[in-house]
C-alpha cells in the first residue's frame, strides 16, 4: 500500500492548476468573452466563481495556487485573487484550449519540483460538500503518486446528456475507492445515459485530473511529442511564450492524453461523493439556487423584481425594475445593454444568440 496523504493542512509538493478561460456563452448576457462566468458571483455566496474555487483548494494547496487564464483576463483575475502572487497567474496569449493550459502549467511546476503533483479544477465550477471534495483529492493525489493520470468522477444522479461519462474498471489494490478507467465516453443520448447508469459503472466526467507535472508530459510526448517540446522550451525560456504559442497544437486534454492513456491502463478514477455543478446554461443555475419564497428565482436585487402569475429565473444588475405578467417557465437576464428572454427549457440555444451576434458583427456584445 502507498503512503496515504494524511493531515488537515495543506499536502505535501500539491499544487492547485485552476484553469480560467472559455466564454460560457450558454449564459449570456452575463457572461462574455471580455467578462467570462468565473468572474461572476451567480450563485448569491458573495464570492465568484474563481474566487470560491481557490478558496476551497487552499486546504489542499496552500500558497500552492496557479491560474492559467487569457491575457484579457489576468487583471481582473489578479484583482479578484490578491492572496495569488502575481507571478502565478500565468495569462495565455490566446485560447489553446485545455491540454495547451494545463500543460504550460505541467512544464512549469516540473521545471522547478520534479515530485510536483499538479491537481487541474476549472475555475467556473460549483462544489458542494467539501470534506468529501478534499478526500477525493487526498486520494487522488496518492495515486497520482505511483504514477497514473488520476480524473475525479462524480456520482451521476440522473441520466444526463449534457455530460462525458467514465466507465470503471477494476479497483486498484492498496486504495480505498480507486479504480482504473476502462474508456472515456462523449456525451450520449438519453437512452444511453439511462444504461449508463444502469450498470453502477459510469461517472459523470466533470474534468479534474490530478497527475504528477513530469508525468503529464511524459504521457503527452507519447501521442503529441511537438505540444510537448513547444510547452517544455516556454518553460526553459518564458520569454518565447508569445512565440512558442501559436504553435502549439489546439486539443482538450480529454483528447491529447486522458483517452489514449486509459487504453494502455494508465488512468485511475477516484469517486467523488460531492456535489458538482458546471453551470452550464440558465436551466441549470435555476436548479443550482435554493428556492424562495415564491416561484421566480432572483439572482440580483429581489426589490427590483415584481412578479404576477409567473415562474422562472430573473438575473438583474442594471438597477432597473423587471415585471413578469402571466408567464410560466421563463428566463430574464438583464444586464446595461442587453435582454434576453428564453424558456428554461430552450436554455442551452441562448449560445446561438451569439453566434449570431457574431456573424452580424457585434463582437461589442459577445
Amino acid at each position: 500500500m502507498s503512503e496515504r496523504v494524511t493531515g488537515l493542512g495543506p499536502i505535501d509538493n500539491f499544487w492547485a492548476v485552476v484553469p480560467a478561460g472559455g466564454a460560457g456563452t450558454r449564459l449570456w448576457p452575463v457572461s462574455r468573452a471580455g467578462s467570462p462566468k468565473f468572474l461572476h458571483d451567480l450563485t448569491g455566496s458573495g464570492a465568484t466563481l474563481i474566487q470560491a474555487t481557490v478558496e476551497r483548494l487552499r486546504p489542499l494547496a496552500g500558497e500552492r495556487v496557479m491560474v492559467v487564464t487569457g491575457a484579457a483576463h489576468a487583471e481582473a483575475v489578479a484583482e479578484q485573487l490578491p492572496d495569488v502572487p502575481r507571478e502565478q497567474i500565468v495569462a495565455e496569449p490566446s485560447p489553446r484550449d485545455s491540454m495547451a493550459a494545463i500543460g504550460l502549467a505541467a512544464a512549469l511546476l516540473g521545471r522547478d519540483d520534479p515530485d510536483a503533483v499538479l491537481g487541474s479544477f476549472a475555475a467556473d465550477h460549483v462544489i458542494t460538500g467539501p470534506e468529501a471534495f478534499a478526500a477525493a483529492v487526498h486520494e487522488a493525489v496518492d495515486v497520482a503518486r505511483e504514477g497514473y493520470l488520476v480524473t475525479i468522477g462524480i456520482e451521476p444522479t440522473f441520466p444526463a446528456t449534457g455530460f462525458g461519462y467514465i466507465q470503471e474498471g477494476a479497483r486498484l489494490p492498496g486504495h480505498q475507492s480507486a479504480a482504473r478507467v476502462r474508456q472515456f465516453v462523449e456525451k450520449p443520448d438519453a437512452e444511453r445515459a439511462a444504461s449508463y447508469l444502469a450498470t453502477g459503472e459510469f461517472r459523470w466526467n466533470a474534468g479534474m485530473f490530478v497527475v504528477r507535472a513530469t508525468v503529464l508530459l511524459d504521457l503527452l510526448a507519447q501521442w503529441h511529442p511537438m505540444l510537448t517540446a513547444g510547452l517544455r522550451a516556454i518553460a526553459a525560456d518564458p520569454a518565447r511564450l508569445g512565440e512558442l504559442w501559436p504553435t502549439l497544437t489546439k486539443i482538450a486534454i480529454d483528447h491529447a492524453v486522458a483517452e489514449p492513456a486509459a487504453d494502455i491502463g494508465r488512468v485511475a478514477v477516484v469517486p467523488g461523493a460531492f456535489g458538482w455543478d458546471d453551470i452550464g446554461d440558465f436551466k441549470s443555475l435555476t436548479e443550482l439556487l435554493p428556492k424562495g419564497d415564491g416561484p421566480v428565482t432572483v439572482v440580483g436585487d429581489p426589490e427590483q423584481v415584481q412578479t404576477i402569475d409567473s415562474a422562472g429565473l430573473v438575473v438583474t444588475n442594471s438597477g432597473r425594475l423587471v415585471a413578469l405578467v402571466g408567464l410560466d417557465d421563463v428566463v430574464v437576464v438583464e444586464t446595461d445593454d442587453a435582454l434576453l428572454v428564453a424558456s428554461r427549457e430552450r436554455a442551452q440555444d441562448v449560445k446561438q444568440i451569439v453566434e449570431a451576434l457574431k456573424a452580424a458583427g457585434r463582437e461589442d456584445l459577445t
